[in-house]
């Protein structure tokens, strides 16, 4: 669109590119082979989340998280990372713990829907913090507006037009432009496409080139990966492609989508696994009210987060399988 087309836009700042023949350049490049995609996440999070990276979390809010990779992006201390904030919260909080003193700045740009707050857990007192310091830069969306970036971004176009937003103050702060529509002149936001360097997602179930299921609700997930030109996937169960192939219909996400597999029993905790597992609401409170204290908040993330070695013995400490266990019991409770 040319600037006299532009009837209004928003003071935000625009964090990505909307370049879409770049992201096309890019994707051309891309290997398409179905081959062998399994690795630890030690490796998939070293091989393919780079300083700077801009970052898309999967699921939404405390549902479906990729817990283990975010936890080996802080533990491997990855630096000046974005985020889109579709309804983020314990991934947010967990991202948030790379700003600390001593550990750099993980997060520098956010992308904010819905971050620091834990929904009716309550804030996160360090997400707030590290929001207040001013050392994050920040644009303004909705949950649907930030949706429909990553559907943009899947079509391959630089935007999308929306009837949302307009007159509101979160548009005021977001990088959207209010346009004219060229049909019947009426106001519309044109929504920019968001390409992310890297998305993580967990999933059902995967096999090893990277086929996914998921079952229940796929939020965004499903632009999501078709945005992102990185994607990890940590999933319950390694299928085989057999399976996969037995049920194609049920395929989310795509093996030509995906970069990394990484088998994660367990790997939303604490997280709720919908039809699996769900949230360990104690756990989460614990965090929460650990970070209220500077002191109370070090001895727990040194404990749960810098001081493990892997997700597995974050999960151990936590109460390994026998929690596990208790959360399935009550996520299958009718």
């Amino acid at each position: 669109m040319t600037k006299s087309n532009v009837l209004q836009e928003g003071v935000g700042p625009l964090l990505t590119s909307v370049d879409c023949d770049a992201a096309r350049a890019y994707f051309r490049t891309q290997p398409k082979e179905m081959v062998d995609k399994v690795m630890p996440v030690s490796e998939a999070v070293s091989r393919f989340v780079v300083d700077g990276d801009y970052l898309a979390s999967g699921g939404f809010g405390g549902d479906r998280i990729a817990t283990a990779v975010l936890h080996e992006i802080v533990r491997q201390k990855k630096q000046h990372l974005g985020i889109a904030g579709h309804t983020t919260t314990h991934d947010f909080q967990i991202l948030c713990s790379g700003n600390l003193t001593g550990r750099g700045q993980l997060l520098d740009r956010v992308d904010a829907a819905y971050i620091v707050g834990l929904e009716a857990r309550g804030l996160s007192p360090h997400a707030r913090r590290v929001m207040q310091s001013g050392d994050v830069r920040v644009c303004e969306w909705s949950n649907y507006t930030l949706a429909l970036r990553f559907q943009a971004a899947a079509m391959g176009v630089p935007y999308l037009p929306a009837r949302s937003m307009l007159g509101t103050d979160t548009f005021k702060r977001s990088a959207a432009k209010q346009i004219s529509c060229p049909f019947t002149g009426a106001p519309l936001a044109a929504i920019p496409a968001l390409w992310p360097d890297v998305a993580v997602i967990h999933v059902h179930a995967s096999d090893e080139f990277g086929n996914c299921r998921i079952r229940g609700t796929s939020v965004a997930d499903w632009h999501v990966a078709r945005a992102a030109k990185k994607v990890i996937i940590t999933c319950e169960q390694l299928i085989s492609n057999a399976e996969i192939r037995s049920d194609p219909t049920s395929t989310t996400i795509p093996f030509f989508c995906v970069d990394a597999v990484c088998l994660v029993p367990g790997g939303s905790f604490p997280g709720n696994m919908p039809y699996e597992y769900f949230s360990d609401e104690m756990h989460l409170q614990a965090w929460l009210q650990a970070e209220t204290d500077a002191t109370a908040h070090a001895t727990f993330l040194e404990k749960y987060l810098f001081g493990t070695k892997d997700f597995s013995e974050y999960l151990e400490i936590c109460g390994g399988e026998d929690r596990i266990s208790e959360l399935r019991k009550e996520e299958l409770i009718v």
